[in-house]
């Protein structure tokens, strides 16, 4: 059932394990970043979920197993939901489009392996759709290294063409090489650089990724994740530059969306952990259940 573990597998898992701890103690940090989407009345509600790893071992803060997904989409389309992509949210605020009576976005973050081999066939079991961040390096580095393994691999560039070839996803960015937690918090600007440097750098991260993006897949996405949900003004105009229309903070609120493009930027997503049932997560998150 499992594969052959060897050393450095191992350690790269534990490695994972460790970061999706520390992400959990950075993400209460993130209420107190900017770009909240639009937080009064007159929008649309849009309750957003953040996934991140789907597999079979013990859930965690970051993980949760195949069964809890299932649960979570039945849930939803028990009581109505229509996931939406941010193709059509893009439109509503455009006015070129509307949106469903009760909207829902469903995020996956990193890229990992199992987000294609686990939660894409319950995706299309019951007629929903996504968005995948994914780190460009993890790409490129460890998904070659470590293919197809439902517990600790990354995304290569074909898995990411089979997703797209699925219709129901739409792949995101959440940077080439920034989703760190040292010197750098995520891809925020450091306390002591300058903007112009800070400007430069970010740049060249998100444009090396967009232009794998390009020559790989054939697309140039326009969804953002921030690492650890570190938000910081200055990145906006990189962001708004490289053409992102929506990016997606660690921030739980609800969100509003509304006639006005600029409300897709600093969108809100509760965190979907393993040691709460479905029933618990969807009274925080859906405004029919509170």
């Amino acid at each position: 059932m499992y594969h052959s573990w060897n050393l450095r597998k191992l350690l790269r898992y534990i490695a994972f394990d460790m970061a999706l701890v520390l992400a959990a103690i950075l993400l209460t940090r993130a209420g107190r970043q900017h770009f909240a989407a639009v937080d009064s009345a007159g929008g649309v509600s849009l309750p957003v979920l953040m996934y991140h790893g789907i597999a079979p071992v013990p859930e965690t803060q970051y993980c949760i197993s195949p069964e809890t997904l299932e649960s979570d989409l039945q849930y939803l389309q028990e009581h109505h939901y229509t996931a939406v992509s941010p193709e059509e949210l893009i439109a509503y605020t455009e006015g070129t489009g509307d949106l469903p009576e009760k909207p829902v976005l469903l995020t996956f973050d990193d890229g990992l392996y199992n987000n294609l081999s686990l939660a894409l066939p319950l995706l299309e079991k019951y007629d929903m759709c996504a968005v995948i961040s994914v780190v460009g390096s993890f790409a490129d580095v460890y998904a070659p290294d470590a293919p197809h393994n439902d517990i600790y691999s990354y995304l290569t560039w074909e898995d990411m063409q089979q997703l797209e070839d699925s219709g129901r996803i739409t792949l995101g960015s959440h940077t080439y090489d920034m989703h760190e937690n040292g010197t750098r918090r995520g891809c925020a600007k450091m306390e002591q650089e300058t903007e112009e440097a800070y400007h430069e750098a970010l740049y060249t991260d998100l444009s090396m990724l967009q232009t794998e993006f390009q020559e790989n897949l054939h697309i140039q996405p326009t969804v953002f994740a921030y690492p650890y949900g570190f938000v910081c003004p200055e990145s906006k105009p990189v962001l708004e530059e490289l053409g992102f229309q929506i990016t997606l903070t660690c921030l739980e609120k609800p969100n509003f969306i509304t006639r006005n493009p600029a409300c897709l930027y600093g969108i809100n997503r509760y965190n979907r952990f393993g040691n709460c049932s479905t029933a618990e997560i969807m009274r925080q998150i859906l405004p029919d259940e509170k």
